[in-house]
């Protein structure tokens, strides 16, 4: 027995890929440049060791475009999301601070969101400003003016830094540092991206169209709960009181702890993609979130009960409990990677990392690339 069950493998050829691209800036510039350069590789580099923006051009180049990609892609995406949370806080100045833990939130919100989104009407789609393109773009502008003048750069505020500081209606507003002011216009955002999804599903569910998915008596909208439930626990961790010293928030612990909070919710989204492709049900409990959950209530303890943690009672512990954490939401989110790829690779008869092609047998064999279509 796999990994997937027999009905999900079977799914798998139903699956197309269907996806929506509004941007202006893909449209006349990125685009363009993305049709041009995948003509640079050889048809014998396989899509998943490409470029982000290239591995789909490639795929469809060499055949090989399917469920295992979007998988590989996203799931890529998924730990890139964090990473990019941890450098962008660290260029804004932001450091171990709530501010970046609101950032943390926001950003996995807006990924979580667009994958409920696409398991519900069975399209990806990426709005006139989206986090894929004009997001990158805008963080690399950040990168570039913090590696240019230094996050002190960022400290400054709004209508001091726009001259605006002078208007009568500007004085009574707070002169919030332009990287809290990023934080807010990220909010604002954030809310227009869940409207914007929510009807984009509403529309779906009133046409019947809803990605094809295995009818649910659960509306759509309670499976955003999940999410929420998992910010939670680890708002409820990082918020403890603190005991004997023992802190997260603001020491060596933060940064592994944001690297567990993005594996765990690598694994939740990666799941939601599995159930997309393979049009399987909409997971709702991730049981590793049982293990972050211990952290949490063992660093509540002196709030609830009165009584000391049980296991966090250092900073040297607490340090190493978040490791810990660390290391089993990696192992759990690897085991899941590698049992995808060996069942839907065994299933479909196709490779992830080379190009391969059947011969007059129906036989797969890696292909030399003078023999790729």
């Amino acid at each position: 027995m796999g990994y997937l069950p027999q009905h999900s493998l079977d799914n798998l050829k139903k699956y197309a890929y269907k996806g929506v691209d509004k941007s202006l800036f893909s449209r006349y510039v990125l685009n363009p440049f993305w049709t041009w350069f995948v003509t640079l590789w050889p048809l014998s580099v396989a899509p998943n060791t490409t470029l982000d923006a290239i591995d789909g051009k490639q795929a469809r180049r060499t055949g090989m475009a399917g469920p295992l990609g979007e998988m590989f892609d996203h799931g890529c995406d998924a730990l890139n999301t964090t990473l990019e949370v941890i450098l962008a806080s660290r260029a804004l100045g932001l450091g171990r601070s709530w501010w970046t833990v609101s950032s943390q939130i926001a950003t996995l919100a807006n990924f979580y969101l667009t994958t409920w989104e696409e398991y519900h009407t069975g399209q990806l789609f990426l709005g006139y400003f989206s986090g894929p393109v004009e997001g990158i773009i805008m963080i690399v502008t950040i990168y570039m003016i913090s590696g240019y003048y230094g996050p002190q750069f960022w400290e400054q505020g709004i209508w001091s830094f726009t001259h605006l500081k002078h208007l009568p209606l500007m004085s009574k507003l707070p002169d919030l540092p332009l990287n809290e002011s990023f934080m807010v216009f990220g909010a604002f955002g954030l809310g227009f991206n869940i409207l914007h999804s929510y009807l984009n599903v509403y529309a779906a569910q009133r046409k019947g169209s809803g990605g094809h998915q295995p009818a649910s008596r659960t509306p759509p909208l309670l499976l955003l709960l999940p999410f929420v439930a998992s910010a939670l626990i680890q708002i409820a961790w990082l918020s403890h009181p603190r005991y004997n010293d023992s802190w997260i928030l603001g020491s060596a612990a933060f940064v592994p702890f944001l690297c567990a909070w993005g594996l765990q919710f690598a694994h939740q989204v990666g799941r939601m993609i599995l159930a997309h492709v393979t049009k399987d049900k909409f997971p709702i409990f991730d049981w590793v979130w049982a293990w972050s959950a211990l952290g949490a209530i063992d660093a509540n303890l002196p709030r609830v009960f009165g009584i000391s943690p049980l296991i966090q009672t250092t900073p040297r512990r607490t340090t190493l409990f978040v490791w810990l954490t660390l290391v089993v939401s990696a192992v759990v989110y690897a085991r899941f990677v590698v049992l995808v790829i060996r069942d839907i690779t065994n299933f479909l008869g196709i490779a992830c990392f080379t190009v391969r092609k059947k011969d007059g047998k129906g036989q797969w064999h890696d292909a030399r690339p003078d023999k790729v279509h």
